[in-house]
C-alpha cells in the first residue's frame, strides 16, 4: 500500500506543529515524545479536515438541495406510468422490455445518485432468477480451466519442474499468509496497548504518586501531578497519559523497554491517521477537494444541470401521459442508444 508522507506529500502538511527539538532524556524518551507530538499533529489535522468538510457538505446540499429535490420527485414520478404502461397490452415484448429497462435504469439512478431507496422497484423489475442460474452454472464452466494449457513460463517443461514451480509458489504463498497474520497480530497487539490505559496510569502512578515519594519540598507538585493523571484516567483521556508520560517519564532502563513499545505502538497509529486524512482528501467521500471561487462555480454549474434534468423529466412525464407519447419516447432513446433516461 502507498502511504503518503504528511509532512512532504499531503497539502496540509504546513498546517501540522513542527515537533520541537529533542527534550533532555534517553533517545527512546525522546522518540517517544517526538511520536506523541505526530500523532497529536495528525489527530488535531484530521479533527479539523473532518470540520471543513462538514461546513462545505452544509454548505453544498443548502445550495443544491432543493434542486435535487425536485430531481428526485420528477423520477419518482415516472414509475406510476410506466408500471401502468405494462399493464395496458398495448406494447410489444420488445416495447415492454425497454420499459422494464426504463423502470430499472430510473430506480439505479434514484438510488446511486441521490441515495433514495429504490429497493422495491428494483425487487419487482430485476432479472435476479437469470443472474442467479449464471452463478450457479459459473462453477461448472470454470472447472475445466486449469487444466486446459500450461502458462508460458511452465510450457515446455519436463512434470518435475511444473511441479517444482508449483510447490515453490505454493512456499511463498505461504509465506506471504504468514507475514500478513503476523502484521495483523502485531498490529492488533499495538491497538491494545493504547486502549489500555490502565497500564499508562500505573506506570505514571508508580512514578508521581506523592505517597511514593519522600521529598517532602515536592509533594505538592506530585499530588497536583497525580490528580491530572487520575482525572485523565477515569475520562479514558489517553492522549493526556501519554503526553504525561513523555513528559515526566524518568531515565529508567525498564521504562525505556515500554516507551519503545508505546512509540511503535504510535508510529502504527501514524500510518493509520495519514490513511485517513489521505481518503477525505482525494477518497470518494472527500468534500474539499476544491474551495472558494472554484467550488461555488462548480455548486452553480451542478444546480444548472439539475434545473434542466427536471424539466426534460417533465417533458418525459408528459409524454407517459399517453401510449403513443411513450412509444415515441422508446424510439428516441432507442436511436440514441439509451435505454434509461
Amino acid at each position: 500500500m502507498h502511504l503518503h508522507n504528511p509532512y512532504t506529500d499531503l497539502p496540509a502538511a504546513n498546517s501540522l506543529p513542527a515537533v520541537a527539538s529533542a527534550a533532555p532524556g534517553t533517545p527512546a524518551q525522546q522518540a517517544f515524545a517526538e511520536a506523541v507530538a505526530r500523532v497529536e499533529g495528525l489527530r488535531q489535522r484530521l479533527h479539523e479536515l473532518k470540520a471543513e468538510q462538514a461546513e462545505a457538505r452544509r454548505r453544498y446540499w443548502q445550495q443544491v438541495g432543493p434542486a435535487a429535490e425536485t430531481v428526485v420527485q420528477a423520477r419518482q414520478a415516472l414509475f406510476v406510468p410506466l408500471e401502468e404502461a405494462l399493464l395496458l397490452g398495448y406494447f410489444s415484448r420488445l416495447e415492454e422490455a425497454q420499459i422494464t429497462a426504463l423502470l430499472l435504469g430510473n430506480a439505479r439512478t434514484l438510488q446511486d445518485r441521490f441515495g433514495e431507496d429504490a429497493a422495491e422497484i428494483l425487487r419487482k423489475y430485476a432479472p435476479r432468477r437469470r443472474a442467479d442460474e449464471d452463478d450457479e452454472e459459473a462453477p461448472e464452466a470454470k472447472t475445466p480451466e486449469p487444466a486446459a494449457a500450461p502458462e508460458p513460463a511452465t510450457a515446455g517443461r519436463a512434470p518435475h519442474e511444473q511441479a517444482a514451480e508449483a510447490a515453490r509458489a505454493r512456499r511463498k504463498t505461504k509465506q506471504q499468509r504468514a507475514a500478513e497474520a503476523a502484521a495483523q497480530a502485531a498490529q492488533s497487539q499495538q491497538q491494545a496497548l493504547l486502549a489500555n490505559t490502565k497500564t499508562l496510569y500505573r506506570q505514571l502512578a508508580r512514578a508521581h504518586h506523592p505517597d511514593l515519594s519522600r521529598d517532602v519540598s515536592t509533594h505538592g507538585q506530585r499530588t497536583q501531578l497525580m490528580q491530572r493523571i487520575t482525572e485523565a484516567y477515569e475520562a479514558n483521556d489517553l492522549y493526556t497519559l501519554l503526553q504525561l508520560l513523555a513528559e515526566t517519564t524518568p531515565a529508567n532502563p525498564t521504562d525505556d523497554t515500554l516507551l519503545a513499545r508505546y512509540t511503535q505502538a504510535l508510529q502504527q497509529q501514524q500510518t493509520e491517521l495519514k490513511q485517513q486524512i489521505q481518503a477525505l482528501q482525494y477518497g470518494e467521500n472527500g468534500f474539499s477537494a476544491t474551495t472558494g471561487k472554484k467550488r461555488e462555480q462548480e455548486i452553480r454549474q451542478l444546480k444548472r444541470h439539475l434545473k434542466a434534468e427536471a424539466e426534460y423529466l417533465a417533458q418525459v412525464l408528459r409524454l407517459l401521459q399517453e401510449p403513443a407519447g411513450l412509444r415515441q419516447l422508446l424510439r428516441e432513446l432507442s436511436a440514441e442508444g439509451h435505454d434509461t433516461v
